[in-house]
């Protein structure tokens, strides 16, 4: 009765949601201003408040199917966990956590590595493995960690690599869009 890859996937979703690195979900919600949380970039509709909520509400809705007795549906939002658009933000980051810990007891109550391969719900009801489901959630909060960290450099007025590329990548990079100089 082998845990070892439970014991990974609890890792990475631990990472993904709240690594101590740039690409974790908590890392960019750090690094936002008070101002940040409505902003929507220029154009756009989304804002890091609305991203950060949907994050949460997936972590819930997911866990909820796979895990749970799968009662919770977009179309009826009163059953789904959610927090108010007035929320501080460490309101919202004291929810996100909650979500992230009700998906987290749910992958760590599994027996053994076997239960990875169990078909299990998604929330549009297609099953898929339970290794696949928690792989999506993974990806999620890296994914909306992204997005969320474009909203505040935009806003920041920092989007900008730390360290440049070396010219000769830049340089491959233009020859390969046409444009060489």
């Amino acid at each position: 009765m082998s845990r070892a890859g439970i014991e990974q996937l609890l890792y990475v979703i631990d990472e993904a949601f709240e690594g101590n690195d740039e690409h974790s979900l908590r890392a960019n919600l750090r690094s936002l201003h008070d101002g940040d949380w409505g902003s929507a970039a220029a154009g756009g509709k989304r804002t890091v408040f609305e991203i950060a909520q949907h994050v949460g509400e997936c972590k819930f809705m997911y866990e909820n199917h796979a895990f749970g007795d799968g009662s919770m549906h977009w179309s009826a939002p009163d059953n789904v966990p959610s927090v108010e658009r007035d929320a501080s933000a460490e309101d919202v980051i004291a929810w996100l956590r909650e979500g992230h810990r009700t998906l987290r007891a749910s992958i760590e109550a599994l027996r053994d590595d076997a239960e990875l391969v169990r078909p299990r719900k998604a929330n549009w009801g297609t099953d898929y493995e339970t290794r696949w489901l928690i792989n999506v959630m993974v990806q999620h909060d890296l994914y909306d960690a992204g997005e969320i960290n474009h909203l505040r450099a935009l806003r920041q007025g920092n989007d900008e690599w730390a360290h440049p590329l070396p010219l000769s990548v830049r340089r491959r990079g233009e020859h390969e869009l046409g444009r060489e100089r």
